[in-house]
């Protein structure tokens, strides 16, 4: 009984998501990334973030949380990938234009905010192009083409060109090599997190054995999405007379069935009832896209960037830098302390901190 209460314990304190050649994950007010560099070494880099939620009661209220979460989850998106791509080497690789020079000269830190607001919004924006907008033209367009005979069927058949325009959008994503690279790094994540809440040790051998597809990975979560927007969309006020109406109602309605989806992502990641098991069997299945096989070596990264999110939990996991005598980044101390409550969503959330890196040893050279 102690030992079924202690993996209960356990379940959703700990998300993350994949990065560019490495993970990132999140504990509390505390994230960590880690990747592998082309050298073979893992350099493994600490943040803080406070979610709004903490500081307002208002927006950790139920349905509101979820749309609250999106965002953040967004936010750090964007932040983490930029962090991973700094650590592998990327912007060292590539030499500066007069032009960059001359932005980073004059706009600093702000143009970086301004690139990632940018990014954010045109990220949204192709989203509902193509999961609200498409579909329910394409849709339109078919029943105008059969007579306008497809009546209450509409809804039905639109809920099916979102999910073949979803399917098909990861399906695209696979035939590029970085982005399965990343996707296998996501099965990494996800198998790092089970083997922590098996309350196993975090060994690449033990994490490797786990399964790859997550109750609250986010593709669980925007497959949610797309079911809960048909039945939604079911409503009569959602009406299919004027379509720039119908876009306009169904995006008045996103931060409810953000909101709800959000809702049973949370529940589904901390029970495993019959209910949860049916409900999570779709998005499961299109884990089968999104996460990938990965090598011991993918899941060495998972396994450092996880214990180092949870230094409470994990007291003895030290970095080789540890040792040194290099003085500390003035935000470490921060970083450092313990969480001070479980993390949500699995696939993070946004917001900035802090941040101190250090690396680990290349393969073979007391690598953790």
């Amino acid at each position: 009984m102690s030992k079924k209460t202690e993996k209960n314990c356990r379940l959703g304190v700990v998300g993350g998501q994949a990065v560019l050649e490495g993970v990132m994950m999140k504990h509390g007010e505390r994230y960590s990334v880690a990747v592998r560099r082309e050298n073979g070494s893992i350099t493994v880099t600490d943040g803080n973030f406070v979610s709004v939620r903490k500081k307002h009661k208002f927006f950790n209220i139920p349905i509101i949380r979820g749309v609250v979460n999106m965002v953040e989850m967004l936010m750090l998106s964007v932040k983490t990938l930029n962090i991973s791509a700094d650590l592998y080497g990327i912007s060292e690789e590539e030499e500066e234009t007069k032009f960059e020079k001359w932005l980073r000269e004059h706009f600093g830190a702000r143009l970086l905010d301004a690139v990632m607001v940018i990014a954010m919004i045109l990220g949204i924006a192709l989203a509902i192009g193509l999961f609200v907008f498409l579909p329910a033209f394409l849709t339109s367009l078919l029943d105008d083409l059969t007579g306008n005979i497809l009546g209450g069927w509409k809804n039905l058949i639109e809920g099916v060109l979102k999910i073949a325009v979803f399917v098909g959008y990861l399906s695209l994503c696979l035939l590029m090599k970085d982005i399965r690279r990343t996707f296998e790094y996501h099965g990494a994540e996800h198998k790092s997190i089970f083997c922590y809440e098996a309350g196993e040790e975090l060994t690449p051998e033990n994490v490797k054995k786990y399964r790859r597809f997550h109750p609250r990975c986010g593709t669980s979560f925007m497959f949610v999405i797309i079911i809960i927007s048909v039945v939604i969309s079911s409503l009569p006020i959602v009406t299919w007379e004027n379509m720039f109406l119908r876009m306009l109602t169904k995006l008045a309605l996103l931060p409810i069935v953000v909101g709800v989806g959000f809702e049973f992502i949370m529940y589904a990641g901390r029970h495993d009832n019959l209910l949860v098991k049916i409900l999570s069997a779709p998005g499961l299945w299109m884990q089968r896209i999104t996460t990938r096989e990965p090598d011991l070596d993918q899941i060495e990264v998972a396994i450092n960037a996880l214990k180092s999110s949870m230094p409470k939990e994990f007291p003895d996991y030290r970095k080789p830098s540890d040792d040194s005598d290099n003085v500390s980044d003035p935000g470490q101390q921060a970083a450092d302390e313990p969480p001070s409550e479980a993390t949500e969503s699995h696939d993070g959330e946004g917001g900035s901190g802090a941040a101190h890196t250090e690396d680990v040893a290349p393969k073979g050279e007391n690598a953790k």
